[in-house]
């Protein structure tokens, strides 16, 4: 089923996301869910609070990427109750465009470490506990950011998003249009 993407001014995009069990109701399913609304809306990460629950799951899909990066052949991860334990301050730090599905039509320059250390538990729940660099550091980066309630407009200079407010605004009234289902804060 494809779910509606929260967009920015939705309070859950603030929030602490939580950490879940083996319990939780449903959660192939919702899994199942979040690649199909990836999918359907051309994205390559997608975080639960992007969906309206305030919960530590990531989906990340990077096989879209595949022809120009093989690397990324058939990369579909799910990430649950995932944390960056380190940056590696030895790495460089790199710029690079960024967009999110809950800020629709935003796209800015992001810096961040190359290289990160994270732990997180798979769909079977096993732990994970290893160094990632390049692209998938910096999509994780990003889609770890929304289960902390941060967005990538708040890793931009002052200035920079003073010049999106009027977009950031748009966003906040539902005056937006994107190709894939939205569920915009209320007026």
């Amino acid at each position: 089923m494809i779910l509606p993407i929260y967009t920015y001014g939705q309070p859950v995009l603030r929030k602490e996301a939580q950490d879940i069990t083996p319990e939780y109701p449903e959660l192939s399913a919702l899994v199942a869910n979040m690649f199909e609304t990836l999918t359907a809306s051309d994205g390559i990460g997608l975080a639960a609070p992007q969906i309206g629950l305030d919960i530590r799951l990531v989906v990340i899909d990077l096989d879209v990427l595949s022809d120009d990066f093989p690397e990324f052949k058939d990369f579909r991860h799910v990430y649950i109750n995932p944390y960056i334990l380190e940056y590696d301050e030895d790495s460089k730090k790199e710029t690079m465009e960024e967009g999110c599905l809950s800020l629709p039509g935003i796209h800015e320059s992001v810096t961040r470490p190359t290289r990160i250390h994270v732990k997180y538990q798979d769909e079977n729940f096993v732990e994970h506990d290893e160094w990632v660099e390049g692209y998938l550091a910096r999509v994780m980066q990003h889609e770890f950011d929304h289960l902390g309630g941060k967005m990538f407009i708040d890793r931009i200079s002052p200035m920079r998003r003073q010049m999106v407010r009027g977009k950031l605004k748009n966003l906040l009234l539902g005056r937006f249009r994107c190709a894939y289902r939205t569920k915009a804060p209320k007026k």
